[in-house]
């Protein structure tokens, strides 16, 4: 079990924007602070279609005003209004996002730094450069981080590129990402072989980058004995032409339209296999929670701590051999998926859930304002 600390001052957070499943770890970080903790955040683009949620209930949200520059790889951001919020909040800590784009975010280094106040970055790494000016961009990526006091990264892979970089370890925290709180109920009853077809699930929006189409011509691959029901869960701008997809290629596919609280819980309990074939992995600890093991489209590294051997698999990012062969190996040995079932659970009632990632935190501006002072 984590308890978390108490940090005996006030806390700053800045964000880009400030995204629904973010609210629940922003509110558990501000009960561990005595004076409060004030998040700045601003609008996203109406393209990238990011849900807000219902608002914070413990931390205090401070409106930024988001100037987006450019687009693609040459995209920038100024946030107007950083350093009246700074003036207004006088946080004794800040933790910003290190990400060189936020034009806005060293004005607001230098303004904390000058009243020898800390600020920790949070990433998630700093994967090698490539090209013609690797060295440059190695050199500059460098001085940028080195202006923290310390840094936050979701995985060991991300702790590991910034020490690559000549950065301190002994300033790198590791929190790995989570969105949901500890879990409260008991991993729910499952027979040790389903009745009848296997259930795999996914949940979240339904996007080309979650590669449901992939999914859906997995299922269809594996032999006619073992191919599950798939239920789809979610909406979004993809729906259509998804379910379309399903009744040439899938017919066995239910989609169910956005579901929430106990609706949603219910689909969880019944489940057998949770799969994630793109990106954006907002329920996989969900999932978990409920011991079902995982199928994760590997990415960035920052699953690589939540989905282990002993809970799931890591597949190769849009390959449809890979996901095909891990389904297969998945449902052809049932009692190995209800123990790791058990072990997704264990993970995230241990080891990965917003309490814990709020103490990574806590530990992290602790030493931060240790070094300072």
């Amino acid at each position: 079990m984590t308890s978390l600390p108490v940090l005996p001052f006030r806390l700053g957070l800045q964000q880009r924007v400030l995204p629904g499943y973010r609210q629940p770890f922003f509110d558990t970080l501000a009960r561990s602070c005595q004076g409060g903790l004030g998040v700045f955040a601003g609008q996203p683009r109406p393209a990238e279609m990011i849900e807000s949620g219902p608002g914070l209930q413990t931390a205090r949200y401070f409106p930024a005003t988001n100037h987006h520059l450019l687009s693609g790889t040459l995209y920038t951001c100024w946030q107007g209004g950083l350093l009246a919020w700074l003036e207004n909040w006088q946080p004794d800590a800040l933790i910003v996002e290190a990400n060189p784009r936020y034009l806005s975010t060293p004005a607001g280094v230098s303004w904390m730094h000058a009243r020898r106040r800390p600020v920790i970055g949070w990433g998630l790494g700093a994967p090698a450069a490539s090209g013609a000016l690797a060295g440059l961009r190695r050199v500059a990526r460098r001085a940028f981080l080195r202006q923290f006091d310390a840094l936050l990264v979701y995985s060991a892979q991300g702790a590991a590129q910034y020490a690559g970089l000549g950065l301190n370890p002994d300033r790198i925290f590791v929190a790995s990402n989570a969105m949901a709180p500890r879990p409260t109920n008991p991993v729910p009853p499952r027979p040790p072989a389903p009745a009848g077809r296997p259930v795999v699930l996914f949940v979240g929006r339904l996007q080309a980058r979650k590669r449901i189409d992939l999914l859906l011509q997995a299922c269809a691959r594996l032999p006619a004995a073992v191919q599950p029901a798939l239920w789809v869960v979610g909406g979004g701008p993809e729906q259509p032409g998804l379910e379309a997809l399903a009744k040439s290629v899938y017919p066995a596919a239910q989609f169910f339209g956005p579901r929430f609280g106990p609706e949603l819980d219910q689909l969880f309990c019944q489940a057998d296999l949770f799969v994630l074939p793109g990106t954006g992995g907002l329920a996989v600890q969900q999932a978990m929670s409920f011991g079902l093991p995982v199928i994760v489209a590997e990415g960035d590294g920052t699953q690589s701590d939540l989905v282990r051997p002993g809970s799931g698999w890591l597949v190769a990012p849009g390959s449809l051999e890979s996901l095909t062969a891990c389904l297969a190996a998945a449902l052809a040995d049932f009692p190995r998926l209800r123990r790791m079932g058990l072990e997704s659970y264990r993970i995230v009632a241990e080891e990965v859930n917003v309490e814990a990632m709020a103490a990574v935190f806590c530990r992290a501006v602790t030493a931060a304002c240790q070094g300072r002072g």
